[in-house]
C-alpha cells in the first residue's frame, strides 16, 4: 500500500516593503513555486504597502540607503533579474504561489481592498495564516 506524498509547504510573513527585502520573498516563492512546493505570503506592516497599486514599482532601499535605490535597480536590471512586478507574475503563473493581506495592519494603516493589486487571494487576520504556517514545512519572516 503506497502513501500519497504530502506536498512541502513554505509560509513567508513578509513584514518589509524595501526593495532589498521584497527580491528575496519573490526569488524564495517562484523558486519554490517550481520546485513545486506550496508557498503562502502573508504581507503586513509596510510589507503591505508593497501590495497597493503601484506599490512593488514603488519600493526602494530603507532609510539612509534610500539614496542608493537608482543604483541598486539598475544593477538588478544589469544582472538580467526582472522586475519585482515581473516576479510576481512569474509566481502568479506557478499556480501555487498564495498571496494574503493582513485584515488587521489593512485597518491599522487605513487600506481598503480596493487599494489592493488583484493578485491578493485573500484579506485574513494572524490566526487564519498562522494556522497555514504551522502547517508548513518552513517558515520565514522577512
Amino acid at each position: 500500500m503506497s502513501e500519497e506524498k504530502k506536498p512541502k509547504k513554505m509560509a513567508i510573513i513578509v513584514h518589509s516593503g524595501s526593495l532589498d527585502k521584497l527580491y528575496p520573498v519573490f526569488m524564495l516563492s517562484s523558486t519554490g513555486a517550481a520546485m513545486d512546493v506550496e508557498t503562502h505570503l502573508f504581507f503586513t506592516f509596510w510589507g503591505l504597502m508593497a501590495l497597493k497599486k503601484g506599490g512593488l514599482d514603488k519600493a526602494g532601499l530603507p532609510g539612509l540607503m534610500t539614496i542608493g535605490t537608482s543604483m541598486m535597480k539598475g544593477k538588478i536590471r544589469d544582472a538580467k533579474v526582472p522586475p519585482l512586478t515581473e516576479l510576481l507574475k512569474m509566481c502568479r503563473q506557478m499556480g501555487n504561489v498564495k498571496i494574503y493581506a493582513c485584515s488587521t495592519t489593512m485597518e491599522i494603516m487605513g487600506v481598503k481592498r480596493e487599494e489592493l493589486i488583484p493578485e491578493v487571494d485573500e484579506v485574513v487576520g494572524a490566526a487564519s495564516f498562522l494556522s497555514i504556517a504551522l502547517d508548513s514545512d518552513v517558515q520565514l519572516f522577512i
